[in-house]
């Protein structure tokens, strides 16, 4: 475990309460102790001081939806694991099994203060398979999990849709997409009960005549609302059968790129499932992405959706996650929401609120420091803090 580490003297956005104009954040073994205008220690010399004059201090940035070491860079398809596009439904492949954590994309999203991802697999399958909520440094995969599995991922339109027909096989329309998701949730669904019955039936002291199906098996935390859905979705039709779907088998479901949210931001309210938008800094490659824009986290949040923003790495690069905040902010979402959309509204929707996302007392000491406000371009990252461990010191800081 870690020592104490006391931050002084910097401008403290806790997301959650009062900005402190110049206060103290006390971190003893990678928890966070106290957040307060000042925190007096005793002079032991057992406490690292860091003086934040100047500086913003806020929780450590968080990316709700990327592919980050599992899309790498530079190197083809060696380092490309993130879709297993042979088959429409694979929902036993776990994220953590092809992370690799010397992807160069750690290391830029430390230098922007991103302390902790959501990753998984790609849009080319109906279902995809599980995402994990990790931190962002470290060598080993299984030391950095939050949360494994923390969603479960499905796609709809344009991906399955162009990646099968390319097969000749199913999907190779929306429908089919539909259907077959149906097929495999009604599945999942008959299973749970099957298993619940005669595990209830079971005399007390036995094992149940029950022979566990490991493909259905991964089903069951999302049935039980343990974790959602993870829907790929970016046109109005897509949005609007996830939603159908999800409602049909009563299951959570996070809205992700909700390219053209804005256009139903008020049915997306009454409808309460939360949106991740983006990758809004890249080109409108594709048909579905055509009404793409940065207006959409504002409008939706004006609606009253809970929204964070992604950058869908690398799609984006991990980096521009502050970057897209502040155009976001630019086109209509207010300023405060939009350090919220990648801090504590991420949290929230993935499901990790409790660990991080603000600065409070026992919560994990991811922190970020900056020169300013990272959402504009010649902010500075000075010190980015997680577990209560200095993992990145600007060479001025």
């Amino acid at each position: 475990m870690e020592g104490k580490l006391l931050i002084q003297n910097g401008r403290v956005f806790p997301m959650m309460g009062k900005v402190i104009p110049k206060g103290s954040v006390l971190i003893e073994n990678g928890k966070i102790t106290a957040v307060a205008e000042r925190i007096e220690v005793p002079d032991t010399g057992s406490t690292e001081i860091i003086d934040a004059s100047g500086c913003l201090v806020m929780p450590g940035l968080i990316e709700a939806h990327c592919h980050v070491g599992i899309t790498e860079e530079k190197k083809g398809m060696e380092g490309d694991d993130c879709n297993e596009n042979v088959s429409p439904v694979t929902p036993w492949l776990r994220a953590i099994d092809a992370v690799n954590t010397m992807d160069a994309a750690f290391d830029d999203a430390v230098r922007a203060g991103i302390t902790s991802i959501m990753v998984g697999p790609g849009s080319s399958n109906v279902v995809g398979g599980q995402f994990a909520f990790i931190k962002t440094k470290g060598r080993r995969i299984d030391d950095l999990i939050v949360k494994a599995p923390a969603a479960m991922k499905i796609a709809f339109g344009e991906n399955p849709k162009v990646n099968f027909s390319g097969q000749e096989k199913s999907p190779v329309t929306r429908m089919a997409i539909a259907g077959i998701l149906r097929e495999e949730l009604h599945k999942a669904v008959q299973y749970r009960k099957k298993k619940m019955r005669l595990t209830k039936d079971c005399p007390k002291g036995q094992e149940p005549d029950f022979e566990p199906d490991f493909r259905l098996e991964c089903w069951m935390p999302v049935l039980e609302g343990k974790i959602p859905l993870k829907a790929h979705v970016h046109r109005v039709d897509d949005i609007y059968t996830a939603i159908r779907i999800a409602k049909e088998f009563g299951l959570s479901m996070t809205l992700d790129h909700c390219s053209e949210g804005h256009l139903i931001a008020e049915d997306l309210a009454k409808e309460g499932f939360p949106a991740i938008v983006g990758p809004d800094l890249s080109s409108r490659s594709k048909i579905e992405v055509q009404n793409m824009a940065f207006k959409t986290a504002g409008i939706l949040r004006e609606a009253g959706v809970l929204v964070a923003i992604t950058t869908d790495h690398p799609v984006s690069l991990i980096q521009s996650l502050p970057i897209c905040a502040g155009l976001a902010v630019k086109s209509g979402l207010p300023l405060e929401e939009g350090l919220r959309a990648i801090t504590c509204n991420p949290a929230r929707i993935c499901r990790v609120f409790d660990r991080v996302g603000s600065l409070e007392p026992g919560k994990d000491a991811d922190i970020a420091i900056f020169t300013g406000n990272p959402m504009e371009t010649f902010t500075r990252t000075m010190c980015t803090i997680i577990n209560g461990k200095i993992v990145y010191r600007d060479t001025g800081f």
